[in-house]
């Protein structure tokens, strides 16, 4: 399974018009909603444990539960995860922008905001909406990877582990994908050493039994969320390579340069049967920009020959970051 930072690196987004930008920042602040519903509807009242940062501030939440009657009624006594959740990020991201820099941390603060402001204001259920616990953590898993998908999408992220895997990435030479990977084995891990709540319970039943069960439906839910991101990021990533044979190639290189914003290449060839010299376009646009360069050509010239070739990744100035591993 690929994980998404090997698609895309939230923080360090392309140059956008202000328009794009807005849109984006948009995205992030509605996209991270479904998140904070799954959380609040589904893995707190279950009482998962899922990866990432949202596992340890639900850790927190479980764990202290009945402490704090008098600072948190609402919440039976236990610190709310959007609490745990704006503190851990406001640290990580003081950390962050001292040292890997602050361009790296505006996207990720819009986030951070946006997410604890959801699950500010949602409720947490005294029943989760999906009542069978494997159920719930598959679909829940799941609208949540759509979520952080759409989010990672438009260069935004919701903070956590992502921003530990970027520190220590700066200063040592380990792979996010991997880093990210053993924070979410280990918050999961951690619990099957956590008192079990008594809607797990069941009578006659080895707790040890019940706490394996506990640490399963956490690798559920995280296979089920990375699945879904992954399925989102590859989509909405995905390139094609278009080969465009027509005797008005400079007409359509140039709409497609202003128009697509992408840049254009124009090839020397020699048609065999004719000997005769032709132009070739060549341009590299992701997979939804390539009904645009669809309606240019066929705009411009009806019966110009085209070529279109899914490509398995492209990296560089407009599309992802090149990667040494």
């Amino acid at each position: 399974m690929v994980r998404y930072s090997q698609f895309v690196n939230p923080h360090n987004a392309h140059s956008a018009s202000p328009a794009r930008s807005v849109f984006e920042y948009l995205v992030i602040i509605i996209g991270i909603a479904p998140m904070a519903l799954m959380v609040n509807w589904v893995l707190l009242p279950h009482a998962f444990v899922g990866g990432g940062l949202t596992g340890i501030c639900s850790a927190i939440y479980y764990v202290t539960g009945g402490l704090f009657p008098s600072l948190f009624p609402e919440y039976g006594g236990a610190i709310p995860v959007w609490l745990t959740t704006f503190v851990f990020n406001t640290v990580l991201l003081l950390i962050a922008g001292f040292t890997v820099g602050w361009r790296f941390c505006i996207r990720t603060m819009v986030g951070v905001a946006a997410i604890t402001f959801w699950y500010r204001v949602i409720p947490i259920l005294p029943e989760p909406i999906i009542a069978d616990p494997w159920l719930g953590a598959l679909v829940g898993g799941f609208v949540f990877g759509l979520s952080l998908g759409c989010v990672l999408a438009a260069n935004g992220s919701s903070g956590g582990t992502d921003i530990v895997a970027m520190i220590v990435n700066h200063y040592r030479d380990i792979s996010l994908g991997n880093i990210m990977l053993a924070c979410d084995v280990i918050i999961i891990a951690s619990a099957f050493f956590l008192p079990l709540p008594q809607s797990m319970m069941e009578e006659g039943t080895n707790p040890t039994y019940l706490h394996i069960k506990r640490v399963l439906y956490g690798v559920a839910m995280t296979i089920s969320y990375t699945v879904a991101v992954d399925w989102i990021m590859s989509r909405i990533h995905r390139s094609v390579h278009f080969l465009i044979y027509s005797a008005k190639y400079d007409e359509i290189a140039t709409a497609i340069n202003t128009t697509v914003n992408r840049g254009v290449t124009v090839l020397d060839g020699t048609g065999w049967y004719s000997k005769q010299p032709v132009k070739v376009i060549s341009v590299l646009v992701r997979k939804p920009e390539s009904s645009q360069v669809l309606a240019i050509v066929h705009a411009i010239d009806p019966d110009a020959l085209v070529s279109i070739a899914d490509v398995r990744g492209v990296f560089g100035s407009g599309f992802d970051k090149i990667k040494a591993k």
